[in-house]
């Protein structure tokens, strides 16, 4: 038995000391709790069991002991004695393996089974198990945050494994699908103009969440909120796990490139009132969780909140529950380095312990505060799923929001939906009638078409319908209404006329997304027109459906080129001119005036499926023009001042590759221009050079 002292209530989790490893944790309701030493992670029973005595071991709410002679890499896992009480919101169970909520290492045993933690009985061989870990010990090599501004970042929102898991992406095979696979393609990001990758869910997950025969891709369920995922690793230790990730993490940063994490401090993978004890049930239910119609007079708490889709709902403004999300992004930023946070579902954190929405959450009012995070990349997903839709009115001044009415008015103009050429002239100049009332800055608005959340950009312009039979649930998940248009036909096809429509759509996507005032976002392979096959919801495909088919860079080069040369457009950096302001910030401080067909006479009718525009500066004017028509349109072109050259085309949307996108075509003589169906045009004008 091992030498055990009394311990300290702080710091929360495992902590190294001279002689050993303190633990702690906390548990209102226990009235007995265990902490449980193993020599593997796959052991069916540990090799020291430590009792804690109530009299020595705790204080107040908290649990702690300190074991001398630990080392990092000990695995450990506590278990918790106390009722089972779930009308009052208690469901203890002595005979379940828990994790510890603040342990910065997870083992998983090779016969993992989440099903062994839903029903009644030991669980010891197939559960996680925490490990103890020196986060400490890493050379960062003088690595920090990048800091870059919004209004120069362009977010590339990406999935780890599915970055490089295809064979054809070129990574040796052992690194597929890993942190150390990604190094691998961090210069084709840079390449590409990326300048953030915002990843899709990192913290340990459970993959078995997932019908039948499939698996959790996304990630959206974690078991904790401090362990990266285990399977995104080449080492099956887990203290080498939390280096790959520092690994990839400070490679990214030498390239100029910043790391965003999707996070879910909303829900866990403990499921509902018949899902798994992992952790959090387990140890305190009644404070981690909201519980259905919960009320200062209302004392039944059998049933979870649902405010996430996903079964349960974190209890984000319950003090517990509060510490530990400021305690995990603080880890996030000080000992992983890692640049911005994406709040999946930020909407359910405004929730006060009763599940009503408030105008002041502590949560967000922590977290805007800060210190830690103040020089980090804050951004709500400003709504719940349960109805609570926040955008334009999200929590204080740090946070940006996801704009999903960018994503649905640009689609549905684009698609050529009446009503729509007023609502995306807002949309394109940062949505002032959905931020202007805060006087917020235009990169408030992160500016998407699609997301990991959807269909991809090949299959918003392939399919009218959802196609997720595959994911084994009847087609019924995944939204409905997607505002895709299949050009035609549905699914792929080998019509050339079909196909050039998909392309010129395409492209117009990009155009409108990349150039947008606020801050663009893509997704992963849209560049290259990924396809989910018409899955709008893919979260259970670990395959092939969500994997990055590397050979649609030779298939698509010419779609790459245009959407690399967009980026670089923005950026303000074209390959044959010197350097200027980024566009975004051209057109914020710039004259803007509105066209229909003729000069200074904007159509914003119900049938208007066109918008004209010209941005005036000093030095440089730009005219844009978006037809969304299934016809062509003439339209009138501004006279340049005289000291400026004539209109040079920049973009149109309709001329094949490389003349789509060019540096400059000169338009001499030009009075009007005539803009295809459902095509984009960018001119530019700049002042001539004076003569030394």
């Amino acid at each position: 038995m091992p030498v055990i002292g009394i311990g300290t209530t702080y710091p929360l989790g495992s902590s190294i000391t001279p002689t050993g490893v303190n633990f702690s944790v906390h548990s209102k309701n226990c009235t007995a709790m265990e902490l449980l030493l193993f020599a593997d992670v796959n052991d069916a029973s540990p090799t020291a069991t430590i009792k804690l005595d109530a009299n020595q071991h705790q204080t107040f709410h908290y649990w702690h002991v300190h074991v001398e002679g630990l080392k990092p890499g000990q695995v450990y896992a506590y278990r918790a004695q106390g009722p089972f009480l779930p009308k009052h919101g208690m469901r203890f169970d002595g005979e379940k393996i828990l994790l510890d909520p603040y342990g910065r290492a997870v083992a998983i045993p090779e016969h993992f089974d989440r099903e062994a933690a839903a029903r009644p009985g030991d669980n010891t061989p197939h559960a996680m198990k925490s490990v103890v870990a020196d986060v400490s010990q890493y050379d960062w090599e003088g690595d920090t945050q990048l800091c870059r501004p919004f209004n120069k970042t362009i977010i590339y929102e990406m999935h780890i494994r599915g970055f490089t898991q295809h064979p054809s992406s070129g990574v040796p095979e052992k690194k597929r699908g890993t942190y150390a696979g990604l190094i691998e393609k961090i210069p084709y990001l840079q390449d590409l103009g990326i300048t953030a990758v915002e990843f899709l869910p990192v913290f340990q997950f459970d993959p078995q969440e997932a019908p039948p025969g499939l698996s959790n891709y996304w990630g959206y369920n974690p078991v904790s909120l401090f362990a990266p995922h285990a399977d995104y690793a080449l080492a099956n230790d887990p203290l080498a796990i939390l280096d790959e990730f520092r690994d990839m993490v400070k490679t990214l940063h030498r390239a100029g490139i910043e790391v965003i994490l999707d996070v879910v401090y909303n829900h866990t993978a403990e499921g509902n009132e018949i899902g798994p004890t992992f952790c959090f049930k387990g140890l305190e239910n009644s404070a981690y969780y909201i519980f259905q119609e919960q009320s200062e007079s209302q004392q039944e708490r059998t049933n979870y909140a649902n405010f996430s889709g996903c079964g349960n709902t974190l209890n984000g403004n319950h003090a517990i529950v509060r510490r530990m999300i400021l305690s995990s992004l603080r880890y996030w930023v000080e000992e992983m380095h890692v640049d911005g946070f994406r709040f999946d579902l930020a909407s359910v954190l405004s929730r006060d312990i009763h599940g009503k929405p408030q105008a002041n959450p502590p949560i967000l009012w922590d977290i805007e505060t800060d210190p830690v995070l103040s020089g980090t990349k804050l951004i709500a997903e400003a709504w719940d799923a349960a109805g609570l839709y926040q955008v334009g009115n999200f929590f204080g001044d740090h946070w940006k929001e996801w704009n999903g009415r960018f994503r649905d008015d640009v689609r549905s103009f684009v698609k050529g939906d009446d009503k729509e050429a007023g609502t995306f002239a807002k949309r394109f100049l940062a949505s002032p009638d959905i931020y202007g009332h805060r006087n917020r800055e235009p990169e408030q608005s992160i500016n998407f078409v699609t997301s990991h959340d959807g269909f991809t950009m090949n299959d918003l312009v392939t399919y009218n319908n959802k196609h997720n039979e595959t994911n084994n649930e009847g087609n019924r998940d995944g939204h409905n209404e997607n505002l895709s248009w299949n050009c035609g036909i549905e699914g792929p096809t080998d019509d050339p006329a079909i196909e050039q429509i998909r392309l010129k759509q395409i492209k117009n996507f990009f155009t409108i997304n990349i150039l947008s005032l606020g801050v663009p976002m893509l997704l992963m392979g849209d560049e290259v027109r990924r396809t989910q096959d018409g899955n709008n919801n893919a979260y259970c495909q670990d395959n092939e459906t969500n994997w990055l088919d590397w050979s649609l860079m030779q298939k698509n080069a010419d779609l790459h080129r245009f959407v690399r040369r967009l980026i670089t457009y923005r950026q303000g950096l074209p390959e044959r001119a010197d350097p200027r302001l980024p566009l975004n910030e051209v057109i914020e401080r710039a004259r803007v005036r509105w066209h229909g067909t003729k000069l200074d006479q904007p159509d914003w009718g119900d049938q208007s499926r066109s918008v004209a525009f010209t941005i005036e500066t000093v030095n440089r004017w730009y005219h844009l023009v978006f037809n969304a028509f299934w016809d062509e349109i003439v339209f009138a072109l501004p006279t340049v001042p005289p000291a400026f050259e004539p209109w040079q085309r920049i973009v149109d949307t309709h001329l094949p590759s490389p003349e789509d996108i060019t540096d400059g075509t000169p338009l001499n003589d030009v009075a009007e221009y005539p803009v295809q169906s459902r095509s984009t045009v960018i001119l530019a004008s700049t002042r001539f050079k004076t003569q030394r």
